[in-house]
């Protein structure tokens, strides 16, 4: 019988893959969205953003499918991490993306949740268990 624990990371595995998925739709249907926020530095931009909305969709398939979610887990919040530059971008240079609003309100809590994001892959796939630690005879087991 699963625990609470492991039902908390199946509902958390399925709105972030839902999450992922609504992104990668917005990659590929509307890029011109995405190059306006992509930092300058960045090469190949327009592929690199075309590219970006497949692996989440890619990883969200796989943050559901057991034997690939320890891996999905790690690429997402990886993922997360390389995208922050383009949210810093947006928030600093006030690009206007609507239906986003171009206000502190949304770019300061947005800011500050990329770790939380990060964290939300690790956690419902099962690489960390931070903040809840597992009993030492469930160590092995991944979720």
């Amino acid at each position: 019988m699963a625990s609470a624990s492991d039902r908390t990371r199946a509902v958390m595995r399925f709105v972030l893959a839902a999450f992922y998925i609504a992104a990668g739709v917005a990659h590929l249907m509307v890029p011109e969205k995405l190059l306006a926020i992509t930092p300058s530095w960045v090469p190949f931009a327009a592929q690199i953003v075309l590219v970006t909305g497949i692996c989440e969709i890619a990883g969200a398939i796989a943050l559901v499918t057991k034997p690939l979610r320890w891996w999905s887990g790690v690429a997402l919040a990886l993922y997360a991490l390389c995208v922050w530059p383009a949210n810093i971008k947006h928030a600093l240079e006030g690009i206007d993306l609507p239906p986003i609003p171009n206000s502190w309100l949304y770019h300061g809590p947005r800011l500050m949740f990329q770790p939380v994001l990060i964290w939300w892959a690790l956690y419902c796939a099962c690489v960390i268990d931070w903040p809840v630690r597992r009993d030492k005879g469930d160590r092995g087991r991944k979720g």
